[in-house]
């Protein structure tokens, strides 16, 4: 049988024998490398991406606009955004060891069957007028607990999807539909509220997860492979993936460039301080919109020239050049006293931050084995979510104490100077390579 023509690839870290690729010539080699996409099943899941990347972000505006309208305080969408933290990391640590264990697509099914079921919710008590913080705080932290379930079988599925000299390409894929749903799925929320309402917004998300469910289910069985030990998902396979970690230097040190670079880097917490002070001139509101759309207009504008990252091979040195660069580009955007200066700066980390997971997130994919993956990106979801949460408290804090321009050039120098001294000291991630 043809592979190339299959729904399925073969194991990553495998050649296709049956798939020989032209080179990419012009243009072309910049461009973004869409050769999963001749994949169908990969097709079918990078597709219902597309819709539920701005659907995820309806309920993500949603829910904090309507705690803020009931209690007036923002305090209350902090403590909102808190209780939908601590399930979603719980629930990814367990969920990476459950999709190690069982069929990934049937994982998949019953975990988006209940995100989905939570959007109904979500929207009954917005259109009943129940006006309730507790009952939105128990919705929120029953989806994210469904999230975090699901989020490491779909990126764990990803390398059975797709062979391994295209998991470069898969990823840049569909972090460019995620980073593209940032910006545009508040954009039409902030459009959508005044025409046709909150609640319907909780109702648009469901319908959109309708479209994933029916791609998960034409997606073919993805169970453990026949060499993996049969096993229950429990706290020894939780702590035996962070065993694993802890052996294999490359990919702790693709976790810690993550954990630098958010850390001390992600400076968002400092948005507003600086909108309403450094660039209040250029009206406060405008300035607010165009630092926070910055950051995700340039991870899109990263994606759509990513085609140079398939012939990348140097996968470590790729996440450490990223790193460096989305320190110095957020450095300079504190440096910036031009708003129009601070968002190409901002745009740039952007770019880089694209390139940073790409390649991170083909380094877990093939530097990790099948049994691994699924736990692999549990971690994977609690650093990516919990990273800018630690950020926030600590620019806030720091910015409060030096100024919010100097909290930001600071924290960017010290993503460089930690990143570069990191690589220097454990060579495992230079060396690392397809």
């Amino acid at each position: 049988m043809d592979t190339s023509k299959s729904s399925t690839a073969p194991e990553a870290g495998q050649a296709d024998p049956h798939h020989r690729d032209q080179p990419r010539r012009g243009w072309r080699r910049w461009a973004m490398d869409t050769r999963p996409l001749r994949r169908p099943a990969y097709r079918r899941l990078w597709s219902s991406t597309i819709v539920t990347a701005v659907g995820s972000q309806l309920t993500a505006v949603a829910v904090p606009k309507q705690i803020y309208d009931i209690t007036g305080s923002s305090a209350w969408v902090g403590y909102a955004s808190l209780a939908g933290l601590v399930p979603m990391v719980l629930f990814a640590l367990w969920g990476g060891a459950v999709a190690d264990t069982v069929d990934r697509r049937k994982l998949l099914l019953v975990t988006n069957t209940g995100i989905a079921v939570t959007s109904v919710l979500f929207w009954l008590q917005a259109v009943s007028g129940l006006d309730s913080v507790a009952v939105l705080m128990v919705l929120l932290a029953t989806q994210q607990a469904f999230f975090g379930l699901n989020s490491p079988a779909r990126n764990a599925s990803i390398a059975r999807l797709v062979p391994a000299d295209e998991l470069a390409a898969a990823n840049a894929l569909g972090s460019t539909v995620m980073q593209t749903g940032l910006v545009a799925g508040p954009l039409v929320a902030g459009a959508l509220i005044p025409v046709v309402g909150l609640p319907e917004l909780y109702l648009l998300d469901a319908v959109a997860l309708t479209v994933t469910l029916w791609a998960v289910f034409r997606l073919p069985p993805l169970p453990p492979l026949a060499t993996t030990k049969v096993r229950r998902a429990g706290l020894r396979e939780i702590a035996e993936g962070f065993r694993y970690i802890s052996g294999r230097k490359v990919l702790l040190l693709s976790f810690l460039a993550d954990v630098i670079a958010m850390v001390f880097g992600m400076p968002r917490a400092l948005f507003p301080q600086l909108a309403a002070e450094t660039y209040a001139p250029y009206g406060e509101g405008l300035a607010l919109g165009l630092l926070f759309a910055a950051i995700p207009i340039g991870a899109v504008l990263g994606g759509l020239f990513s085609g140079t990252f398939s012939r990348a091979r140097r996968h470590g040195w790729m996440v450490i050049g990223a790193v460096v660069a989305w320190g110095a580009a957020i450095a300079g955007s504190g440096l910036s006293g031009s708003l129009w200066l601070a968002v190409v700066f901002l745009a740039c980390a952007g770019v880089a931050d694209m390139v940073s997971m790409v390649f991170r997130g083909a380094i877990l994919l093939s530097a990790a084995t099948d049994e691994m993956r699924g736990r692999m990106q549990g971690v994977f979801t609690v650093v990516v979510a919990g990273g800018p949460r630690l950020a926030d408290a600590l620019h806030g804090t720091a910015g409060a104490a030096f100024g919010p321009r100097a909290a930001v050039v600071g924290g960017g120098l010290l993503v460089v100077v930690a990143m570069l001294t990191l690589a220097a000291a454990v060579p495992a991630l230079r060396r690392y390579r397809i």
